[in-house]
């Protein structure tokens, strides 16, 4: 009880939310002439594709309750989606379910999954700290490790759910097939969940960007990875960077039948509900690739731009093989880098709020519209 109210005490003990750190940043890259350039949490600025709003509000008188398992025609989209742009054939529609954005997902799953004290979660060592909150959320301990043979046996054998992040975030680092078979066999020698975070996967630059040549970046549950069977695989996708749809929350999870039932049925308890309009817009959006290649046009040319500028600037970009970020270094103290750009009007994500091994790098991303994107460009250029 509260010595001071008489009450007991309440709340998550959660670390603050780190992005507040950054206020004073924004304060002083407000005052630059011609304002700021926020590169930093990387939200899309584009508009939404005009058939999907269309397929919205078409949606919109909806009296009834939503399904959370999602409706059979939305479930066979993205069977269909997995077929044609990731190479994951005959999925089974009952295998699938659309969830209210992938950070949600990311942040419930281990307790979903009935983890708890004792148990590890496995999380790439630079990664969004989601995937420590879902850990804490459930009892149980994150673990930061790129691969399981990093870990000491007895880690090793509490480990209950690994998650990938390929393309990642904030490195833009991309596992090739081998490397996520070789991650699912070691799993599945402990008995683990694989749950892989591939909301960037159409976002591949350079030797991963399908467009241009290269392969395309490779799902979790490619038969090449799975060898034939999903159970404890899990793939998680948003359409938030895609087709710019973040304000719709707009994502799902698909794999492991021996696992998805289950997900579902706690879902239902808990009322995890994508509304049936959102349903509507995702199953149409996923039905159209034209969008999404217009899209990522425009990414590429952003980033094209970026590129040479940060370098001019004194930056050293590393991984940034694929999604919406440049990964970046100075060769200094984070924050230092951080406030020289601010003096610039450009904010950025600072490297530390992805874990210890983010000290020193810096996180740009490419969402900003092309007007700011060229005034950012004109500023490094100009600094150099």
């Amino acid at each position: 009880m509260s010595e001071t109210t008489g009450t007991a005490s309440f709340g998550l003990n959660l670390p603050d939310y780190p992005w507040e750190a950054m206020a004073p940043y924004l304060a002083k890259a407000s005052d630059y002439p011609g304002g700021l350039v926020n590169l930093s949490i990387g939200t899309p600025v584009d508009p939404t594709p005009a058939l999907i709003q269309e397929a919205l509000r078409a949606a919109a008188d909806a009296p009834g309750y939503p399904t959370v398992h999602g409706t059979p025609t939305l479930r066979q989209a993205i069977c269909s989606w997995f077929e044609r742009r990731r190479g994951v054939p005959g999925l089974d529609p009952r295998d699938v379910m659309p969830t209210v954005g992938s950070k949600e997902l990311v942040a419930w799953l281990p307790l979903l999954l009935g983890l708890g004290t004792g148990d590890v979660v496995v999380r790439p060592t630079v990664a969004y700290p989601t995937y420590d909150i879902g850990a804490t959320l459930a009892g149980a301990t994150s673990v930061a490790a790129d691969d399981l043979d990093e870990l000491d046996d007895e880690t090793r054998s509490r480990v209950r759910l690994i998650w990938v992040n390929s393309p990642g975030n904030p490195t833009g680092s991309v596992r090739d097939v081998d490397s996520l078979k070789k991650l699912v066999a070691d799993a599945r020698e402990l008995g683990a969940v694989v749950a892989s975070d591939e909301c960037y996967a159409e976002l591949g630059w350079g030797e991963w960007d399908l467009q241009r040549g290269g392969e395309a970046v490779p799902s979790i549950l490619d038969p090449r990875v799975t060898g034939g069977s999903l159970a404890g695989l899990l793939a998680v996708y948003s359409l938030s960077k895609q087709s710019n749809l973040a304000g719709y929350r707009a994502s799902f999870v698909a794999g492991a039948p021996d696992l998805m039932a289950n997900l579902v049925n706690s879902r239902k308890h808990a009322g995890m509900i994508v509304p049936y309009p959102v349903q509507e817009a995702l199953r149409v959006a996923l039905s159209d690739d034209v969008h999404v290649l217009e899209q990522k046009d425009q990414y590429r040319s952003r980033r094209e731009r970026l590129v040479p500028a940060l370098e001019q600037f004194g930056l050293t970009i590393h991984e940034s093989h694929a999604g919406l970020y440049l990964w970046c270094t100075a060769g200094e103290d984070t924050w230092t880098t951080v406030d020289r750009l601010a003096s610039l009007g450009i904010v950025v994500g600072p490297g530390v709020f992805y874990g210890r091994a983010g000290e020193g790098f810096i996180r740009v991303a490419l969402t900003g519209t092309d007007e700011r994107i060229d005034e950012a460009v004109r500023r490094l250029v100009s600094a150099a």
